[in-house]
């Protein structure tokens, strides 16, 4: 499997740093608060800002670490052999740890604002009947998510240079549909670092089992439906086009003196 080194675990910290600030400062800055917070909420904003920044960190730090900025879609890659597990070890505890820094950050620049949400903490809302039923759509959307992401990365029948913006709007349309039932987490780093910031834990296991499930069922599905074959256990190196072939330099026939 390929090796991974500093470079990538700083790139995973980074990248899981700046999507929780940004998802989190925008959720403080367009989520309202009250008994009718789901439908005074202007979740299409919130939707693109995820879609447009996702897209954003693949480009700047796919080439590096693959750019997974989620545990569970490195739990995938693992599951399906894609990264070492040592690896896939390192990459979550980064991006938990950036998960935290991000939150940290929204909390240091938007310290009255953010209280109101707990610093963009995610909890079920009450249009959800209960906690099973948060984790239940936690399940679905981050099982929508991996396998784009999956399918899109690593199946050598997709188009790589699309993969990118195939796996933002993914996300942004989940989240247009599903944060008003939940806040659409899809991400245990995205969830931990407010959930500590703000002291918000009242909705742990929905936010943690869903996701892990939602990422098993991916990787099941990609593994014996979409790639029944599999493919060898190796990462396949960076989709890059063909050199263009040089023309050959005619020669000439006529006869040196």
């Amino acid at each position: 499997m390929q090796e991974r080194g500093l470079a990538a675990y700083l790139a995973e910290l980074i990248g899981t740093l700046l999507l929780v600030f940004f998802i989190t400062s925008v959720v403080v800055l367009f989520v309202s608060t009250g008994g009718q917070a789901q439908f005074g909420s202007d979740f299409a904003v919130i939707g693109l800002v995820h879609a447009f920044l996702l897209f954003g960190l693949i480009v700047m730090f796919g080439v590096v670490s693959g750019g997974h900025f989620n545990p569970v879609v490195t739990l995938a890659a693992m599951v399906i052999r894609r990264i070492r597990p040592l690896d896939g070890v390192i990459y979550m505890l980064a991006q938990l740890s950036g998960g935290v820094l991000g939150a940290l950050l929204t909390k240091a620049l938007l310290e009255d604002e953010g209280r109101a949400t707990n610093y963009g903490a995610l909890e079920v809302s009450g249009l959800l009947a209960g906690n099973t039923a948060g984790a239940i759509v936690e399940m679905i959307g981050t099982f929508v998510l991996v396998l784009v992401i999956l399918t899109a990365v690593y199946s050598e029948k997709s188009f790589k240079e699309w993969a990118p913006l195939a796996i933002g709007t993914t996300l942004g349309f989940l989240v247009m549909v599903i944060g008003p039932l939940d806040g659409a987490g899809f991400n245990p780093a995205r969830w931990f670092g407010p959930a500590l910031v703000g002291s918000s834990w009242g909705d742990v296991w929905p936010f943690l089992v869903g996701p892990i499930v939602g990422s098993l069922l991916a990787a099941g599905v990609y593994r014996f439906i979409l790639e029944p074959g599999g493919l060898p256990p190796t990462e396949p190196p960076e989709h890059v086009r063909p050199p263009v072939p040089k023309r050959a330099t005619p020669t000439s026939d006529k006869p040196a003196d």
